[in-house]
């Protein structure tokens, strides 16, 4: 199979537009973070999403990771969970010393479950994390009406899901605090780099504030005539995003409606031709919302080997994988809870390619290579998923 024949798992639509917007920034003398590119990411994305504010930084991950701060998670403090995820919020918990409980999820969007969210809530619980699983926003009509009865925040992790919608709101704007990512195969990229959106602006200056080391901007404090000296008042982090890398995403921020409809289009298209195939089940996506198809996931029927079809489609030069994760078996997240229903998504769902750089051609080659393999690697006569 030759390397330009390969149909890549994902793909970053980056380009001219982006390159004359780093040029810019290399003209600038100023590439480091928290400068004029960064406040101006900033702005864009504290208007489009309607926020209180918003703060550049270096990944999602620092984002939860500051969110909890910013929300005053204290060591023994319980923050439910959503398992079927990345477990980056899990992560996030854990650095403020408290406890994830990890919440179960619906079969069909792989969403946290508010059902399963309602019944891990105790005397020790102070917030809810829900995640927009690969796109695919939350149910947070439910999760704030039981966030607001019990008196705990939600946070949306929406690194998936830039562009998708619920109940007509934008993901990044269905909670009080939202993180987002801009990792290379999300839907708006820089290559790395991630934002905090709250309603709060005491809690976007708070996460500002300890992104660069508890001190703030030292771009800003160079503009200052004299000699100005900041103090280490509290212990901050290094979770700046670069100018440069800001520069790209506005540019980025700018297209996410023209690449969303290509995604949709390839995902539409992914339908039609798998709508009939017994071995698998397609993504479904409730009438309430729209799904920002950061990835394509389809789950297999139980009689299908996927190590054995994902190994069959890899030969033919087409990129698949297991999709996400189930955090309460990762070793490091091992405890009391179950979580049966994001245990089987992680044992059966396989990602497919996704990206708008996918022609119609790839897409049909990606389907009918699919079909094939799960025939082909049927091992049981199973039951349909």
């Amino acid at each position: 199979m030759s390397p330009k024949d390969a149909i890549p798992l994902v793909h970053a639509s980056l380009g001219e537009q982006e390159l004359a917007a780093v040029a810019e920034v290399f003209a600038s003398g100023w590439p480091a973070g928290q400068g004029p590119r960064g406040k101006a990411l900033e702005a864009q994305l504290k208007e489009r999403y309607g926020a209180g504010d918003a703060v550049a930084v270096s990944n999602c991950g620092a984002a939860l990771h500051l969110a909890m701060l910013a929300l005053g998670v204290k060591p023994g403090d319980e923050v439910i969970v959503a398992d079927y995820t990345f477990p980056a919020p899990a992560h996030a918990v854990r650095y403020v010393g408290a406890v994830p409980v990890l919440a179960d999820v619906r079969a069909d969007t792989g969403t946290i479950d508010p059902q399963a969210v309602a019944d891990l809530i105790g005397p020790r619980t102070v917030g809810i994390i829900a995640v927009d699983t690969v796109g695919m926003p939350a149910d947070y009509a439910q999760l704030q009406t039981l966030a607001d009865r019990h008196g705990l925040f939600v946070v949306e992790d929406a690194a998936c899901a830039v562009g998708a919608t619920y109940q007509g709101r934008e993901a990044g704007a269905l909670a009080e605090v939202a993180c987002l990512s801009f990792h290379g195969r999300k839907g708006a990229t820089s290559g790395e780099g991630g934002a905090l959106i709250a309603t709060d602006p005491a809690v976007g200056a708070d996460a500002r504030l300890r992104s660069s080391f508890g001190i703030g901007s030292i771009f800003d404090q160079a503009q200052v005539v004299g000699l100005p000296i900041p103090e280490f008042t509290e212990i901050g982090y290094n979770f700046k995003l670069s100018d440069i890398a800001a520069a790209i995403l506005q540019v980025q921020i700018g297209r996410i409606g023209e690449l969303l409809k290509r995604r949709s289009q390839v995902a539409a298209r992914y339908g039609e031709l798998l709508a009939d195939e017994e071995l698998l089940t397609l993504p479904q996506v409730p009438e309430d919302r729209t799904h920002a198809w950061q990835s394509y996931m389809v789950t297999l029927d139980p009689s299908v080997d996927r190590a054995a079809l994902a190994k069959d489609l890899r030969a033919q030069g087409i990129g698949c994988g297991h999709g996400t994760w189930a955090t309460h078996v990762q070793p490091v997240f091992a405890g009391k809870e179950t979580c049966p229903v994001s245990a089987d998504l992680f044992a059966r769902n396989l990602a497919i390619p996704m990206h708008a750089e996918l022609t119609d051609d790839q897409t049909e080659r990606v389907a009918a290579a699919l079909r094939t393999a799960v025939r082909t690697h049927r091992t049981t006569p199973g039951r349909a998923a």
